[in-house]
């Protein structure tokens, strides 16, 4: 990954030039929040998805951890637009982040600085394009997801992804792609990165938005179902369920609709991506790529 400028606290950069220092207290404890967001080439350019969604959640992640962003969400709508131009990019990901800075190592945050920045660069899909079609290969964890109150499942904190980071090793090493997580009374919780959905005798499933991060990509599926006709029910359910689901897949900006074709060795339905998976899939990228004027709404063109 490499493109040419990064934005960073109100300046373009060089991406090698990008540089904190080896004391930032992020880099440390964790204590900084960050989004994940994707552009997408459209036949009236590039468009960025939900980009006014996304910078609302950063805000609400950044209120939550109790950090003040020094810009508007104006000046952050812009300086998105600025880099992705800079950059070049007809489609990729971008990733803002706020960050404790530097001044002292001390837990308490106060005194340390509230920087920004923000990367763009291209990038294909998250785990592969051929799982897009095929599927991917799950496995329960044995980690847990941190308790709703242990921290905050509602804001987007790096420290917190420390958690999906030792599941996704587990999967990694156990011959998965990823991983699923249980919370901590052993429902199905979210994948390392993405929220979770499971189709049974034609219903739409998913976890609770109380019990996990509100995912922008997970409420426009469920958008996009109920404009298709397809029952949508938000429930706890236990891993079981998804062995004998007809469909499981993740959701996510990163992982975008990615289908689960085997989880712990059981295949799920028919061992691919299934018939409402590819119809929910089919609208999301006709929307993300401007095809379906409907949802221009949630495109803002560079």
């Amino acid at each position: 990954m490499k493109a040419e400028k990064i934005w960073m606290n109100g300046r373009m950069v060089d991406w090698d030039m990008a540089k904190v220092h080896v004391c930032t207290h992020a880099l440390h404890y964790g204590s900084g929040v960050f989004e994940g967001i994707r552009a997408y080439q459209t036949n009236r350019g590039t468009a960025v998805f939900r980009l006014v969604e996304h910078i609302e959640r950063l805000y609400d992640s950044a209120k939550i951890f109790k950090m003040k962003i020094p810009y508007s969400r104006e000046d952050i709508k812009s300086a998105i637009i600025s880099l992705i131009n800079q950059n070049h990019l007809k489609s990729g990901y971008i990733r803002p982040l706020v960050y404790r800075g530097l001044h002292d190592l001390a837990l308490n945050p106060f005194n340390c600085p509230v920087d920004f920045i923000i990367a763009a660069w291209e990038w294909g899909a998250y785990l592969g394009e051929e799982a897009l079609t095929k599927g991917i290969k799950a496995m329960i964890s044995s980690y847990a997801r941190s308790h709703i109150n242990s921290t905050s499942q509602k804001a987007k904190i790096c420290g917190n992804y420390v958690n999906s980071i030792f599941a996704k090793m587990e999967a990694i090493e156990e011959g998965a792609d990823e991983a699923i997580l249980l919370d901590s009374e052993g429902f199905v919780a979210e994948g390392t990165g993405e929220n979770i959905f499971w189709v049974k005798k034609e219903v739409l499933y998913t976890t609770p938005a109380n019990t996990v991060l509100s995912g922008i990509t997970r409420d426009s599926v469920i958008k996009i179902a109920m404009e298709l006709g397809i029952p949508v029910q938000q429930k706890s359910t236990g891993r079981d369920e998804l062995y004998i689901s007809d469909e499981v897949f993740f959701t996510g900006s990163a992982a975008e609709i990615t289908p689960i074709r085997e989880i712990d060795r059981y295949e799920i339905g028919i061992g691919k991506r299934g018939p409402i998976t590819e119809k929910i899939q089919k609208k999301f990228f006709e929307i993300t790529k401007g095809i379906d004027e409907k949802y221009k709404d949630w495109l803002e063109f560079v």
